[in-house]
């Protein structure tokens, strides 16, 4: 009950930054944002708030065990393997940022939706994933959506935006698909590979190299493409006012942040294709926040979307339940049998007893 719990706050995190991530981002962009590696650092800049968990916990166990508690429980090889994995979270944030850059928020999401099936490519190559019938079903029904949505996808091409900067949008959000999908099977791998036992603890200090790695990448693409000198200049020229440009950014970090710790949470608690099924799910959730805030047109397309989004999510969690009955019938059936052998190797040796 108590994993249970934990998995379902941290899908909760999930799905607010899921969500509002690429629309806080668009919202940058459509009052007079331009730069590429501003949003894509603040995906991940927010990551000294997991100092806060990470130190209450330290002076809790303090408490118990006194000056020998341990400070940190990440190992060497963990922190190398998170720290490689954190560059593909850097660059990955930089592909999707020209999403939310060149395109409408209804087709980069759409284009997101994609990873789903490479969460589920990488998940069987990487950490041998088995996919069941009913996750298989999920797959099937979540990638269908997407392909509903692509439907209406040609033409929606924003006001003032050239075709060119348009397919490089498009191309650069796929690409960060892709590698999404790579990035979630690599995350559960170094949990599989680690040779102590991982805690939530851990899983917050996997993340924090992760966050830090990732911040360090994409603040060097920002240092060389200038950026920082681009700030004030931006803020002043900033459509709703130059508070709220610092305003949106601020919530851009600590929206995204959410994303990134139900991340870690969701492949903790479950599995890296779970994460994949949820950012699917959420895909049409997110259509629809931009109808309402952006005044993007809802075609009967987004509804089929909603639907089969909603079908998929259901079939996978029905399969997980009945995965979950099977496996306990077997593990019933072998105390039984264990419980049986045993009886009979007692009734035997009170045979030769007597």
């Amino acid at each position: 009950m108590k994993k249970l719990i934990f998995l379902i706050f941290n899908i909760i995190m999930l799905s607010i930054g899921n969500c509002g991530g690429p629309l806080i981002s668009r919202l940058y962009f459509i009052h007079g944002g331009q730069r590429i590696w501003i949003p894509s650092v603040l995906q991940t800049v927010g990551c000294p708030v997991i100092l806060i968990p990470l130190a209450i916990a330290y002076f809790q166990r303090r408490k118990i065990q006194g000056p020998e508690a341990k400070i940190v429980f990440i190992t060497r090889q963990e922190f190398i393997a998170s720290a490689g994995v954190g560059i593909i979270v850097g660059l990955d944030g930089y592909l999707n940022s020209w999403g939310p850059a060149k395109l409408p928020v209804s087709t980069s999401t759409l284009i997101n939706a994609t990873q789903l099936a490479f969460t589920a490519l990488f998940a069987v190559l990487i950490v041998k994933q088995k996919l069941t019938a009913y996750s298989t079903n999920s797959v099937v029904l979540l990638i269908a959506g997407a392909a509903t949505l692509a439907l209406r996808a040609n033409g929606d091409r924003p006001a003032g935006e050239s075709a060119k900067d348009y397919m490089l949008g498009f191309v650069m959000t796929f690409v960060g698909a892709v590698l999404y999908g790579l990035m979630l099977p690599l995350i559960e791998l170094i949990y599989m590979k680690s040779k102590q036992a991982v805690t939530y603890i851990t899983v917050l200090e996997i993340q924090m190299v992760l966050g830090i790695s990732a911040t360090v990448f994409c603040t060097i693409g920002m240092i060389i493409n200038k950026d920082f000198q681009a700030i004030p200049r931006e803020a002043s020229q900033y459509t709703i006012g130059e508070s709220k440009y610092y305003m949106v950014l601020v919530l851009c970090a600590i929206i995204w942040q959410f994303a990134l710790m139900g991340l870690v949470g969701v492949i903790f608690y479950s599995s890296s294709l779970l994460s994949g099924i949820i950012g699917a799910f959420l895909l049409p959730v997110t259509e629809v926040l931009a109808v309402i805030l952006f005044h993007e047109k809802f075609q009967a397309e987004k509804g089929v979307a909603i639907f089969l989004a909603l079908w998929g999510f259901v079939s996978y969690f029905y399969g997980e339940y009945e995965q979950g009955k099977k496996e306990k019938k077997m593990k019933l059936k072998k105390i039984e049998s264990q419980i049986s052998q045993q009886l009979d190797m007692g009734q035997t040796g009170a045979g030769h007893v007597v």
